[in-house]
């Protein structure tokens, strides 16, 4: 079980990681929240033969599942061109949310639209490594808010070997109880690939994604504990950085 977090310096994620004496780290490769073209990494022979493990998330802005030509046409290229360079870097998956479709819109085009991206892919020889899609806090109309939903996306995509990244934070604002969150998980994708372990600032179904640290939030950390250990899947924690170096702590010393 690897245990580390998201380094806010993209510009040197194995140092920020080593500080941290964190096993694997997440990064960005471009601005989260603009679609700016890629550019290769200043230290990418670093990232690749640094015994430090790397994930990738994706852009913020990408929307798979959207009806909007001008979301979801950019969005599968964006996907692509992120696993390619997420794959150069050696990592282990490109994170990438499940997205949504406007309400009023029937979702089912939405579950369709991811399936198009894997069988446009695959058409191609497919992705060259896992996209682990997360579950996101939000709206009626998410592909992959509450678990019947990510079900219905399991059926489009679980054929092209699609990965699972369980949020904690998001599943708790969701609605999804983390009492056997695992096995339920589980129980529809067959896989966790990587966890999301955070606390959330909100109460329980608030559909609010405020993370928080460990001790701090309104989930019981030694829930969050008990995921990590029934996952037995990376973990990577987007929790507030003046408190991840206690998360890390903590966690280490609760899951042995």
């Amino acid at each position: 079980m690897r245990i580390g977090a998201h380094v806010r310096q993209d510009d040197d994620p194995i140092g920020a990681g080593e500080a941290l004496g964190a096993e694997v780290v997440q990064l960005f490769l471009t601005d989260p929240q603009k679609w700016n073209k890629l550019t290769p990494h200043p230290r990418a022979d670093e990232i690749r033969q640094s015994p430090i493990d790397v994930v990738v998330h994706s852009s913020y802005v990408i929307n798979v599942a959207s009806l909007n030509n001008r979301i979801r046409i950019p969005s599968r290229k964006a996907v692509a061109e992120q696993a390619k360079a997420a794959a150069d870097l050696g990592a282990l998956g490109l994170v990438v949310h499940g997205g949504h479709v406007r309400d009023g819109e029937d979702q089912a085009e939405g579950f369709a639209n991811w399936r198009k991206l894997f069988e446009r892919e695959a058409d191609k020889g497919g992705f060259p490594l896992p996209i682990l899609i997360e579950n996101t806090a939000g709206g009626d109309a998410a592909m992959a808010r509450h678990f019947d939903d990510i079900a219905r996306l399991w059926d489009e995509v679980g054929e092209f070997g699609a990965g699972f990244c369980l949020d904690t934070c998001h599943a708790w604002a969701g609605g999804e109880d983390l009492v056997g969150v695992v096995e339920r998980v589980k129980a529809i994708t067959g896989r966790i690939d990587l966890v999301h372990l955070n606390n959330s600032r909100d109460e329980f179904n608030s559909a609010r994604d405020r993370h928080a640290n460990l001790a701090d939030g309104t989930i019981d950390a030694a829930v969050l504990a008990e995921v990590v250990r029934t996952a037995q899947a990376p973990v990577i924690l987007e929790t507030p950085a003046d408190g991840i170096a206690d998360d890390l702590a903590y966690l280490r010393e609760a899951v042995g």
